[in-house]
């Protein structure tokens, strides 16, 4: 063998191919389906080439050459949190469970709602100290002897009734105690006896009639048995209206500061008015100023002009 020839045909200072000149570079031939594909690296010219076509295609497709076109399938932008979770939330996606449970929620909170609402009118008393309510206690028990006496009073009248020789004597008598008793409870008649002193003074103008009234009623409950505001007796058809700059008692305008007159039994009365949550504590928070004292003789002399009813008859029976 020659010395400069090399024995592997196809590399460099291998003979030449028929057919083909020295100078002719060699190109890839293309693939076909039965033919794989030519592996060896292409010329730097025609990767060059292959750049620029590249460049071209995407300056056409971009304006200006700055962003390639976006592919139908490709991605849309990023959600923020906020856009997710109003995706999720709507349009709602709700189940016949979901319902089922948002249906008994509600009718728990309702239930919850009504207990709370009903167990809130003793949380004045809850928060009371033991003398107060040692002092609500021995107000009750006054009451209910109250009641006591008077069913006792009634019945030793009508035993009297019965056992009296003299009954038209002794039921005239006690008819002449019965008018006085509702002379009283009407206002026809004057009355003097034990009782309190009651002063709201209410320099900020806001005292409003149903805090008077309200004083009223705390009253009457207590075993009041005449009542006088300023110059107006109160009976049981008595009301109490807001006028502008002040309030009316009975159609008569009655000017602060409110002076009451109470006749009964002043160890019920006070305690009445200053239990926790009554009607001292009501009209101190409404800027009040309020004084009690008790008293032994209350004199009660406004009077009513007793007025005959337009329906009612008295019936014997």
């Amino acid at each position: 063998m020659p010395m400069g020839t090399d024995e592997n045909p196809g590399r460099d200072g291998a003979a030449p191919e028929p057919g083909r000149t020295p100078q002719e570079p060699r190109t890839a031939r293309p693939a076909g389906p039965d033919r794989p594909a030519d592996r060896r690296p292409m010329p730097p010219e025609s990767r060059a080439a292959d750049r620029e076509t590249d460049g071209g295609h995407a300056a056409d497709g971009a304006p200006g050459g700055t962003e390639p076109a976006t592919e139908p399938g490709a991605p849309g932008p990023a959600m923020t949190g906020r856009q997710r979770l109003v995706a999720g939330l709507w349009p709602p996606r709700l189940t016949r469970a979901q319902l089922i449970v948002a249906l008994l929620l509600f009718i728990l909170g309702l239930g919850l709602a009504i207990q709370v609402r009903s167990t809130s009118d003793s949380s004045a008393l809850r928060g009371a100290r033991q003398e107060d309510l040692v002092r609500i206690l021995d107000e009750l028990d006054n009451r209910s002897q109250r009641l006591t006496d008077e069913q006792r009073r009634l019945e030793g009248q009508k035993t009297e009734l019965e056992n009296s020789s003299d009954q038209a004597e002794e039921a005239r008598k006690q008819t002449v105690e019965k008018e006085q008793q509702l002379g009283v409870l009407a206002g026809t008649v004057a009355a003097q006896g034990p009782g309190i002193n009651l002063t709201i003074n209410d320099p900020t103008h806001s005292v409003e009639a149903d805090k008077l009234l309200d004083t009223i009623q705390e009253l009457r409950a207590a075993g009041a048995e005449a009542i006088q505001i300023n110059e107006v007796r109160i009976v049981a058809g008595s009301y109490v209206s807001d006028v502008r700059g002040g309030v009316e008692v009975d159609g008569k305008r009655v000017a602060q500061p409110y002076r009451f007159k109470v006749i009964g039994k002043p160890e019920d009365l006070e305690p009445a008015l200053n239990i926790p949550g009554g009607v001292v504590q009501t009209l101190e928070k409404e800027q009040a100023t309020v004084s009690v004292s008790r008293d032994e003789k209350i004199i009660v002399d406004a009077l009513r002009e007793a007025k005959r009813p337009d329906y009612a008859r008295s019936s014997s029976r």
